[in-house]
């Protein structure tokens, strides 16, 4: 499956990372960059500089052409695309017990990449901690009851509730209910702006 160029290099600086035995703060270090910055990088959260990125390769001693070398760049998307249910790429965002995230598709689309994502949360599961996401979310919840806190305000969502919300809002979602809950979740990201 096609992925976006911008999530082919956020999931490429964290497997080179890891295979090279670097933490994310030595990561951080080397390249004179927070460490929150790299895991949002890492876990598709942000987008980086081009002075970041450039940081980031050479801090994990990679060569430019080599870290780009294998990046996908197929200019000709197909006009139909089929996704079959065992092609969805498993990966990880933060590290919380219960979320479990597929990526359905990743394209670029006018005006920015969009991430589309299953989201399952076991019963019981929720963030610790409010996140930031550097795009606006939409989220439909294909079952289960999910308990979404977004800048202090408390929102239920059931099974056929979506939400549209800016996630650069504080946000942490919540499995309320007492069954898995899926949520079918879309990551519209905004080009940076000059």
């Amino acid at each position: 499956m096609q992925e976006d160029i911008i999530i082919q290099i956020s999931n490429k600086i964290k497997e080179k990372r890891k295979s090279k035995g670097i933490t994310v703060q030595e990561l951080a270090d080397k390249a004179d960059v927070s460490k929150g910055l790299i895991s949002q990088i890492e876990n598709n959260r942000t987008v980086p500089s081009l002075l970041v990125l450039v940081n980031i390769i050479r801090a994990l001693n990679l060569d430019m052409n080599e870290f780009f070398n294998d990046i996908n760049q197929n200019k000709q998307a197909a006009k139909v695309l089929i996704i079959k249910k065992d092609q969805y790429q498993g990966f990880e965002k933060e590290n919380a017990k219960g979320f479990f995230y597929k990526r359905v598709l990743t394209r670029n689309i006018k005006g920015g990449p969009t991430d589309i994502v299953l989201l399952e949360l076991k019963p019981g599961a929720r963030r610790n901690q409010i996140v930031k996401t550097d795009a606006y979310e939409y989220k439909y919840v294909i079952q289960g009851t999910v308990e979404y806190l977004i800048n202090n305000e408390k929102y239920i969502l059931e099974s056929g509730d979506s939400i549209f919300f800016d996630g650069r809002l504080g946000h942490k979602p919540s499995n309320i209910g007492d069954d898995t809950a899926l949520l079918l979740v879309v990551y519209f990201f905004q080009e940076n702006e000059k």
